[in-house]
């Protein structure tokens, strides 16, 4: 495997059937857990896990796993990342579409090409936000046109046009 992915991350029991919740972080939940698709895990001992049914609710992704048949069985998998190779991550054909592995490395800079940093990470809270790591120290720059209108993945920077403060100026 090269680089893996995460694409979920098993949460609590749902039942006393072995069933599991899922944090979803995929934009593909019914690709990515469809019946009978073997999922790698971190930790590795816990895996791979292959899915013997899924199904929605409550807006909750819950999936039950083969040989998972009770809830203990299903509690001691809570925790467990599911990840796939990131060589299975196709294109997207948007382009104002990013991978968060495509954009941590990359050169910051502002509309007036100072230099900011690097991306250090991306969170997905409300809302995106890079992770700056410069010599100013950490700075988190939401991830919206306004502010990030120019990303050059091949050219390995994006432009930032940060209002007063977000820097650290005055």
């Amino acid at each position: 495997m090269s680089e893996p992915l995460v694409v979920g991350r098993i949460g609590r029991p749902h039942g006393v059937r072995g069933e599991v919740t899922i944090d979803v972080r995929t934009d593909e939940p019914d690709t990515r857990f469809a019946a009978g698709t073997e999922i790698v895990t971190d930790p590795a001992a816990t895996g791979p896990l292959t899915v013997e049914r899924v199904r929605w609710h409550s807006g909750r992704l819950l999936v039950r796993f083969a040989g998972i048949g009770d809830r203990n069985a299903a509690e001691e998998l809570r925790g467990t990342w599911l990840v796939i190779d990131s060589g299975e991550i196709h294109p997207s054909a948007d382009p104002d579409d990013f991978h968060d592995r495509e954009l941590i490395g990359l050169a910051v800079v502002t509309a007036e090409g100072a230099d900011v940093g690097r991306v250090a990470d991306v969170l997905h809270h409300g809302q995106d936000l890079l992770v700056v790591d410069g010599p100013g120290g950490e700075t988190l720059v939401p991830f919206v046109t306004a502010l990030v209108p120019e990303v050059d993945v091949p050219g390995g920077r994006l432009v930032i046009d940060p209002p007063p403060g977000l820097l650290g100026e005055s």
